[in-house]
């Protein structure tokens, strides 16, 4: 897989994982430690991506 199509697949998870939260929060049924979860790998997915793009900076 090239760094581009990975960064992208990254991105793709990232922005589901965006609307999966939204979603969450519309019902209050949601339970508070899988929505935790959820933020949390939203976040790491970020750093990934974050990373990945200053990697392609420096190269």
């Amino acid at each position: 897989m090239s760094m581009q199509s990975h960064l992208a697949e990254l991105e793709r998870r990232h922005a589901a994982l965006e609307r999966k939260i939204e979603s969450a929060h519309l019902h209050p049924s949601t339970d508070s430690l899988e929505l935790t979860d959820m933020k949390r790998q939203k976040l790491k997915l970020k750093d990934e991506i974050e990373r990945i793009r200053k990697d392609e900076t420096l190269h």
